[in-house]
């Protein structure tokens, strides 16, 4: 009897000293599982746009008179005003050309010589009152227009030969001016080059490329997920790969209604205009940042700005477990026991996950559990 009550006693203890250690260890294994804090924050929707820097206008310059380029008077490079000579087309008509040039004025003096003994004649027989003023005034308009062919002829054969000519007007030259104030971009030709004149069945050829670099956009694309939840004018912030210190603030101005195609992808073009484009000094961060000076085609991303929410409860999306329209989360209570609660959710930046409902800030949150390798 006595050998039992010892037996009896020895298997209490060795199940109270299992007890200890079993609690022991699960206490020790809550406490090693990862875990996020609930924190307040700042939380952004956006939406990436992929693109370059571009102007708004870009104007390519061509010529109206066949030739070679005689003389250059700009670089790429150059800022110039409205009505600056660019460059000046040398004529360069063939032997054909010239020689029809040539006979053209010949034939035209011989019509105003024969016109003109013609309405002397008409003048003589009106003043005998032979002939009707209509018939008078027949003739003389035949040698006033004929005068004018003459003129137009000689002219032609001028700008030919010499490649300027003047007028009753002003002065008629092949120098090409520039139609806007701003910079030269390219230039496509050099001394001695042929030129294609623009025609209505022809483009002509580009000789330089300018625009106003006061005025710069950002065009790209957007994927067609986000291009629903868009809207003009709304903020963008614009991130250039070459000026990783820049600065650069834009407004969503335009919203392309129809889609291309790019590598199997729909996507939508965007315009944003940019406000403001500033540089911080990267050995002064707190000091005041300094203009930016933007070049034409910059690649950049634009983030564009769909919702904003500040001061709201922030968790990792990735400690959520979503079950249908039902997002739980495993939450660690004081006492070190865990609790599955339903939360409500808000927005999402695809990284944290506003927090509506559900918790209260400075919560523990369980980390999923890493999936084990077979």
């Amino acid at each position: 009897m006595k050998r039992a009550l010892w037996l009896l006693t020895g298997l209490v203890l060795v199940a109270a000293l299992a007890f200890l250690v079993f609690s022991s260890d699960s206490g020790q294994a809550a406490e090693t599982v990862p875990t996020v804090t609930v924190r307040r924050g700042e939380i952004v929707d956006k939406a990436l746009a992929v693109g370059t820097i571009e102007p708004r206008v870009e104007i390519s310059i061509k010529s109206q008179v066949a030739g070679v380029v005689r003389q250059l008077f700009v670089e790429a490079g150059d800022y110039v005003e409205a009505g600056t000579p660019l460059l000046e087309i040398q004529p360069n008509p063939t032997p054909q050309e010239l020689i029809e040039a040539e006979r053209r004025l010949q034939l035209r003096e011989l019509e105003v010589a024969t016109l003109y003994r013609e309405f002397q004649r008409q003048q003589q027989l009106f003043a005998r009152k032979l002939i009707s003023e209509q018939e008078y005034e027949q003739a003389r308009q035949a040698y006033e227009e004929a005068q004018l062919q003459l003129q137009m002829a000689r002219e032609q054969l001028a700008l030919l030969r010499e490649g300027r000519v003047r007028t009753e007007s002003g002065q008629v030259e092949t120098v090409v001016r520039a139609p806007i104030s701003g910079y030269i971009l390219e230039k496509m030709i050099e001394v001695g080059d042929p030129v294609v004149p623009l025609t209505s069945y022809q483009e002509g050829t580009v000789l330089m490329t300018m625009a106003d670099m006061s005025d710069l956009v950002f065009r790209g694309t957007v994927d067609e997920i986000d291009v629903g939840r868009l809207q003009e004018g709304m903020t963008a912030q614009i991130k250039i790969g070459a000026l990783p210190q820049a600065q650069v603030t834009g407004r969503l101005s335009k919203i392309w209604l129809k889609a291309r195609k790019e590598e199997n992808t729909t996507v939508f073009p965007v315009e944003i205009e940019i406000i403001e484009a500033v540089m911080r000094d990267p050995r002064d961060p707190e000091g005041a940042p300094r203009p930016l000076v933007l070049r034409a085609g910059y690649s950049a991303n634009a983030e564009i700005i769909i919702e904003k929410r500040e001061n709201v409860l922030l968790i990792p999306e990735r400690v959520i477990t979503y079950s249908g329209d039902t997002a739980r989360v495993t939450v660690v209570l004081p006492d070190g026991t865990t609790e599955t609660r339903v939360i409500q959710t808000g927005l999402s930046d695809a990284l944290h996950v506003e927090v509506v409902a559900g918790l209260e800030e400075g919560m523990k949150v369980q980390e999923k559990p890493l999936p084990q390798i077979q």
